[in-house]
This record gives structure tokens, sequence and C-alpha cells, in this order.
């Protein structure tokens, strides 16, 4: 239940800060708010990761769809107890991908706005899903070594 919790949570908090920078943002363009560290720049990534893949909309659906119902299916778990590192790190990749799926079949493109100058534009969900697969790696390598 509280994976569930985490999952609307960011997926709420994703939306929300894209419906914002969609209103009060000038595509393209930037405000500083940290001045030399982080700004608001709204873009529209039609693309995967850094933009790779432009124009693949189809392809990154039913590649997002695919991925969830794994995820879905690991958050079930077997007989097996998961360890709650491992819950949560499928939950944080489950709620970025749910929130850029969201933006791809509404809008044709995922909203970024986040800038921090030395990465490419990114959004509440794609933090959500690069610390997923960190404690998901993470938890793999810690039930290895057990």
């Amino acid at each position: 239940m509280m994976i569930l919790i985490i999952i609307s949570a960011i997926f709420f908090l994703d939306q929300l800060t894209k419906v914002l920078a969609s209103k009060f943002l000038v595509l393209n363009q930037s405000l500083p708010l940290i001045k030399g560290i982080l700004y608001l720049t709204l873009v529209h990534n039609r693309g995967a990761a850094f933009g790779i893949f432009k124009g693949q909309l189809w392809l990154f659906i039913f590649s997002t769809i695919f991925a969830l119902t794994l995820i879905y299916i690991g958050l079930r778990g077997g007989k097996e107890k998961r360890p709650f590192i491992y819950k949560l790190s499928l939950g944080l990749i489950c709620a970025g991908a749910l929130g850029n799926l969201t933006d791809r079949i509404l809008y044709g493109h995922v909203i970024d706005f986040l800038d921090l100058r030395i990465w490419p534009v990114f959004n509440i969900a794609d933090s959500s899903i690069t610390i997923g697969a960190v404690l998901l790696g993470y938890s793999i390598l810690k039930l290895k070594t057990k």
C-alpha cells in the first residue's frame, strides 16, 4: 500500500509541475532559479532520454506499457517476500514511466523543464526513473551478496 501512495504522489507532483511549467514558461526560454546552477527551461522532448529516437511516439508508448507490465509483475512478486528497497525502486520507476507516458499520450511529447546546464533538460518523472534505477541496481547487487 505504501508503494502505491509513493507512486501516486510522485505522479501527481510530476503532472502538476509540468502543467505549471507549461503555463508560466515560454518554450525554449530559460528562467534562472539559482543563477549558474538551476534554470527553468521549457522543452518539448519528442524523443527518449537525451532526445534520442525522436519521432518514435508509438515505440515509446508500447515499450513503456511493456515495462509497466513487468514492473507490476515485479511488485506483485512471487511467493518470496521482496525487500522494501526493491519495491521502492520499482515504484519510483513506475511513477516516472507513468508520468512521461501520460505526456506522450496527451501531448505527443514529454514536457521537460529542469535545467542544470550540464545535463539535458529533465523533469520529476525522469528524476524518479533515475533514482529508481540506481536503487534497483543497488538492491539487486545487495541481494546477490547475501
